[in-house]
This record gives structure tokens, sequence and C-alpha cells, in this order.
């Protein structure tokens, strides 16, 4: 899924370009609504008494982003037999450069914080559904105006 969004003033640092640190914001742009269209949200894991915190994040930074430059962040779901998700992600300039890259694998955890081995039922279930080619996002109209292009893939 491709998201877009404008480089905000408070964005950018002395030199005028992004931050650095600001990617991983970027990248939850895009990371949230993917999750939500495929009912593996945050949420959606709540509801499902488990959560995910961040075990790790990479950032390969090629070009900066400048304000008040127009970008693109796609992310992409790599589904795993693991009790884990991992999300990789593209960011791009105005221009349609590639300015960073990256990506994050997110732990499966159970409210009392302890790890799983396996994935909780219902995220093994949208896993069927995909590898089966019957999973669907469930967008409504304000995230289908947002949306530029969709991918769901293994890697």
């Amino acid at each position: 899924m491709t998201v877009g969004r404008r480089v905000r003033f408070e964005e950018v640092d002395s030199l005028g370009i992004v931050w650095h640190g600001h990617y991983s914001s970027y990248f939850d742009d895009a990371r949230t609504p993917l999750g939500d269209a495929y009912g593996m949200g945050y949420l959606d894991f709540l509801d499902n008494r488990v959560v995910t915190p961040i075990r790790k994040l990479h950032v390969d930074y090629l070009k900066p982003l400048s304000y008040p430059e127009n970008a693109s962040i796609e992310a992409l779901l790599h589904f795993s037999e693991a009790a884990r998700i991992d999300y990789e992600f593209i960011v791009r300039g105005g221009d349609g450069d590639i300015s960073a890259t990256g990506y994050t694998v997110q732990m499966i955890l159970d409210l009392e914080r302890r790890p799983l081995i396996v994935p909780p039922p219902f995220l093994a279930a949208i896993r069927e559904k995909w590898k089966r080619g019957k999973l669907v996002a469930n967008l409504n109209a304000e995230e289908s105006q947002t949306m530029l292009t969709e991918r769901v893939r293994v890697p």
C-alpha cells in the first residue's frame, strides 16, 4: 500500500532536509493503513489479546527529502510462518526517486508480554487466506482516495 504525504516544516533540520529520525514515523504512515486494511492493525491485535512491539527497525537513507516536498511511502507485508510481522518500506520523493528504504520486524507477545511461538489464530487465518489468494483489503472511501497502490507479497 502506498500513501502520500507532504514534508512538514517541523520535520526538517538546519540543513533543510528531513531529520533522519522522522523516517520511522513515515513508515508508520503506511504500515498503519496496510495493517488496518487486512484486519491486522494495532487494535485488531489488541482485540485478540496480543501486542506487536517493534523488535527491529532498519533504514537506508539514499536521497534526502526537503520541505515542502511531496513524498510517497510504500509498505509491503512479508508473511512468515513465525510469530512475527515483517514489513518493508520504500519512501519516494516528489520526483519519484527513492529517498529511503527500510524494514521493521514486530514480535507478537501475549498481554503478559510473553513471546508467542506460533502466530495467534486470527493472524494464521489471515495468512491462510493470503496463501489461497483470497485475502481482500477492507478499505473505506477515504482510505481508497489516499492509497496509490497496494501489494502484499512474500520475500
